[in-house]
């Protein structure tokens, strides 16, 4: 090949004034024992039948590799697909399952094909069989097994259209499923125009429509098109026998939900117009309810675009909101409906109605209950029972109500839901015959059953209480005792007294028993192994301290194995989230447990316990309402002080040296992370993963603060610690997954948080990885993740100098 002179000039001039590029890191491995960990098989989960005779084990793989998870994806309405199987890029997968005998030392393994993508069980209502999906390059096939033998069998191709959840819902007598599939005939996805064929527009017409953060969302008329195609769907019902009828027409089918009687489909629909500043949950939504044949019976409601909800947590869209079927009765459907506009700023007695419209859905619907709060939920139990649930986000004021059939709504539970100590529990439900879910309730009708986590100044004990339902009265049938956490799973026997709990301890994995409470029995059921025994001697202890304001505070404080203070203060990472409160007497409230089994996984930063540091693990930062303020507006200043008592505290100890503490979070523990080191000099760096730092990219509202910054613009620019990026004069690590989906960080968020602090002289790393979204999963992101942090803390705490650290 010959080369012309001026060619050979041309690409050699090019060549010396080409910017450089700097070369992309190679992946890292953490420390030895902290990789072996990683590379180890998650425990198994166990799914319950609905008959309670059998548990499903499902076996988890490790992490998956970054080719799995920084496969190419799409990005619509909020929503991450897999255009390869028209299913979620996200979705996790199983390698195996197991049925274990509740009663007895049966054991299953099920047979699947090798190698196989398993998805998530549905058990059918009767328990005789269960339905998964198992995913391979061609799509989703739907699959089903049968309990007594194990055996399983394929019911259809790879055709499920899994991108808007779960694609199949049984029948209630078992005999099939309802199943969104991919629309026959399809063809090809709509090609993206390489040249614009002129401006994208949007225009408001003087309406408000405050919306917060959200990512992933349609962004272009092609993205529309896209939308059509991979959401589009066809109904089908599918028999055990492979048989099939397909129902209605394809559409952007979101839900087909068959009635407890089996004769009836609740059917949900999007339709345009689309939106490019909401998610897929506000588009313009079609109810209907179909026969089995999938002829139209009635037209619920045909919700428009929801664009313009009042920024309040306890502000609705209007129109029907979590409707569903009614769980006692054959066909009627329930539902809840804002009667104030959905705007909590208006002044009224009832806010929300609670309707019922049984078949054949004609005339005008009943209402069940008035509710001067946002509903909640409703459950409902045999007897034509039920409690319905309300709450005020504004006040953490939540309310239940017991409604039975001719007399008048009766107020069982008024609590503050910060208020955890106080906390009654839930009511414990079982499955019907038709696969519906009713609280649970003795023979005669007149008990129900609670069980909550039973949080106390001592820590979470779990209970079980029987509750009297004309009277209220409760009876405590058990609960947790110390060196156990056990929690109750389900109650099998409610006369004898029978139930299946997790049960675990310090040193003990989680497992399922048998616990049989009149003959002071217990079986055990699994026997999950230790995941990470190079983790076993690691000590933990459930500390409590005042902040200086008064505020008690607690934490869980690791300690290295081996280690005993008389070798002298170690270096220690703080780990924290804080959360707003209105009650310093509910932030005062002790979370958590001594007695929990504790292994990390994942991106946990207690694997620095292997790397010679103690860990305060969830030191509690509350953000307090004080004199009749918003919590937030003094932020910073308990921000500080919380932190100030964390470090004092394990310095008083004799576990923590104070010269040699660093500070980390994940996302709003992120943020909170970054305030400190402006804000203060407790600590010698900072690990800051996944976070937001500049609020004002976030101007309609953040975690708890409802206020938009055009409410509260002081607040958005003392609270954002990208103000204050001059004041940060210690080490920050900064990590944060390229593709992160969470609304509000954004990945710019990092990227102007780093160039603000080395901009001014600070020390600060940016690490991005690739393919991650909020949360990292691939083994790859989640080994670099790990070793970053501990090379961070060597760097900068363990071997960093000594000095002295005060507020």
């Amino acid at each position: 090949m010959i080369i012309s002179r001026v060619t050979f000039v041309t690409t050699l001039l090019g060549l010396l004034v080409a910017p450089a590029v700097p070369a992309q890191d190679q992946y890292l491995n953490p420390p030895a024992a902290i990789a072996r960990i990683l590379d180890q098989p998650l425990t198994p989960i166990a799914s319950l039948s609905p008959d309670r005779q059998w548990l499903l084990l499902l076996a988890r793989p490790s992490l998956p590799p970054i080719a799995e998870v920084a496969a190419p994806d799409l990005r619509l309405a909020g929503v991450r697909l897999d255009p390869v199987t028209n299913g979620s890029s996200r979705a996790p997968s199983f390698v195996g399952y197991v049925l274990r005998a509740v009663n007895g030392d049966v054991e299953r393994p099920v047979q699947v094909p090798t190698g196989a993508r398993l998805g998530a069980v549905d058990w059918s209502p009767g328990g005789e069989r269960f339905a998964f999906t198992i995913t391979t390059d061609l799509g989703i096939a739907l699959w089903v097994g049968e309990t007594s033998t194990g055996a399983t069998r394929v019911l259809t191709g790879p055709e499920l259209n899994g991108v808007n959840g779960s694609p199949c819902r049984w029948v209630p007598d078992g005999t099939g499923l309802i199943c969104r599939v991919v629309t026959p005939g399809r063809g090809p996805a709509p090609r993206v125009a390489s040249i614009p064929t002129g401006p994208i527009t949007q225009e408001s017409e003087g309406r408000a429509a405050p919306n917060r953060t959200y990512q992933d969302l349609l962004q272009s008329p092609s993205d529309e098109a896209l939308f059509d195609h991979y959401f589009t769907s066809q109904v089908i019902r599918i028999n055990l026998d492979g048989g099939r009828t397909a129902l209605g027409q394809p559409a952007v089918h979101s839900r087909a939900e068959p009635s407890p009687d089996g004769q009836h489909l609740l059917v949900q629909t999007i339709h345009r117009p689309y939106s490019y500043v909401v998610p897929l949950a506000r588009f313009p939504t079609a109810t209907e309810v179909w026969d089995m044949s999938g002829r139209l019976v009635a037209r619920l409601a045909d919700a428009g675009l929801q664009e313009e909800v009042p920024a309040s947590f306890d502000a609705v869209t209007m129109g029907l909101r979590g409707i569903g079927w009614r769980a006692d009765a054959p066909a009627t459907l329930v539902w809840a409906q804002a009667v104030d506009g959905g705007d909590p700023r208006r002044q009224v007695a009832v806010r929300d109605e609670v309707r019922l419209l049984a078949a054949p859905f004609t005339g005008e619907p009943a209402v069940l209950a008035s509710l001067a709060f946002r509903h909640a939920g409703t459950e409902w139990s045999s007897a034509g029972m039920a409690i319905v649930s309300e709450r005020w986000s504004r006040t953490s004021q939540t309310r239940s109500w017991l409604i039975m059939a001719g007399a008048a709504p009766k107020l069982i539970f008024d609590l503050s839901s910060e208020d955890s100590y106080a906390d009654p529990g839930s009511f414990l439900t079982t499955t019907t015959a038709s696969g519906t879910r009713l609280i649970q309730t003795t023979a005669d009708g007149r008990h129900a059953f609670l069980e909550g986590n039973g949080a106390s100044a001592e820590g979470d004990r779990p209970f079980v209480d029987r509750y009297e339902l004309a009277t209220g009265r409760t009876e405590r049938l058990w609960r947790s005792e110390a060196p156990w956490y056990e929690s109750p799973v389900a109650l099998l026997d409610p006369a004898r007294r029978v139930m299946i709990t997790m049960r675990e301890s310090v040193d003990d994995p989680p497992n399922y028993y048998l616990r049989d409470l009149g003959r002071n029995r217990t079986t055990q059921l699994t026997h999950f192994t230790d995941p990470a025994p190079d983790f076993a001697g690691v000590t933990k202890e459930l500390i409590t301290y005042p902040r200086a304001d008064g505020v008690q505070l607690s934490a869980t404080v690791y300690l290295p194995k081996g280690y005993h203070k008389s070798q002298g203060p170690l270096p220690f990472l703080l780990w924290a989230y804080p959360r707003e409160f209105r009650s310093a007497d509910a932030a005062a409230q002790v979370i958590g447990s001594p007695y929990r089994f504790t292994r990390p996984s994942g991106s946990s930063h207690l694997f620095l316990l292997l790397a010679g540091y103690g860990v305060l693990d969830n030191p509690t930062m509350p953000i307090v309402s004080l004199d009749g303020k918003e919590p937030n507006d003094s932020y910073v200043e308990q921000l500080v002080s919380s932190a100030k008592a964390a470090v004092d505290k394990i310095a008083d100890m004799g576990v923590g040296d104070r010269s040699r503490i660093g500070i980390g979070g994940h996302s709003y523990g992120a943020f909170m992370t970054a305030n400190l080191l402006a804000h203060s000099d407790l600590f010698q760096a900072g690990i800051a993963r996944s976070g937001a730092y500049n609020r004002t990219l976030t101007p309609f509202g953040f975690q708890a603060e409802e206020r938009t910054y055009w409410e509260a613009p002081e607040i958005y620019t003392t609270m954002s610690p990208f103000t204050y990026a001059n004041q940060i004069n210690e080490p920050m690590l900064m990590i944060h997954g390229q593709d992160d989906d969470n609304s509000g960080t954004f990945p710019i968020q990092s990227e102007r948080m780093y160039a603000a602090i080395k901009g001014h002289g600070g020390k600060v790393r940016l690490v991005w990885l690739p393919g991650e979204a909020h949360g990292y999963r691939a083994r790859e992101s989640v080994g670099h993740t790990l070793k970053e942090m501990v090379d961070w803390m060597d760097r900068y705490v363990k071997h960093g100098g000594v000095r002295a650290a005060t507020p």
